[in-house]
């Protein structure tokens, strides 16, 4: 689903549309994150900028329920999750800015106040696609979280009914990927060293 955003004149009183014009994708994508309602995400993946309406319920019970599985199961326990946090990752010729469905990184780690966070700490990303978000959360936000070096790239895929643990990053792929059926308990390599147990998705 999309959704057209006001134009950028409507939010910013006392500017014109013409004043836009030859904006950079980087500027574009600030006025577009300002313009949109509470709730959307707005991210920038190798130069093109998506807006994506709120979750519907059943994406948000999956990722409330791997929540609270890491919570259980995580033997290293400063390790802290976060929702909603913006990650810098890197596109093909510049940043990248995204949000993850779910962090794990250090206790810590985002306490900057930084809308866009640099992924150095960040020990997993996990995103559980919608059919709006499918496309890019197994193709584009692959190679941006490789690129970022991220250890562990959890794709919890309800199109397709399976769960992919991308993990060795090398370049702009990850050297390994394993893909279990949605329903299976699916090990998290290290630096995780858990299972999630994805029948209670």
């Amino acid at each position: 689903m999309a959704m057209a955003l006001p134009m950028p004149g409507d939010e910013f009183p006392g500017y014109a549309v013409g004043d836009y014009e030859g904006a950079s994708v980087d500027q574009t994508f600030e006025l577009f994150s300002a313009a949109a309602p509470k709730g959307w995400r707005v991210e920038l993946i190798e130069g093109e900028i998506y807006v994506t309406p709120p979750a519907n319920s059943g994406h948000e019970k999956i990722v409330t329920e791997l929540v609270e599985q890491v919570v259980a199961r995580r033997t290293d326990k400063r390790l802290r999750n976060s929702t909603g946090i913006g990650l810098n990752v890197p596109g093909a010729s510049s940043t990248g800015h995204v949000i993850p469905d779910l962090v794990i990184a250090p206790r810590d780690s985002f306490e900057a106040q930084e809308n866009w966070n640099p992924t150095h700490s960040v020990l997993l990303v996990a995103e559980v696609t919608s059919a709006s978000t499918a496309s890019r959360d197994r193709v584009q936000k692959i190679r941006g979280y490789a690129r970022a070096g991220i250890p562990v790239y959890l794709v919890i895929d309800r199109q397709s009914d399976e769960v992919i643990v991308c993990s060795d990053p090398v370049g702009d792929h990850y050297a390994r990927r394993t893909v279990h059926r949605l329903g299976t308990v699916v090990p998290l390599p290290d630096p995780l060293g858990f299972a999630i147990d994805t029948a209670e998705f």
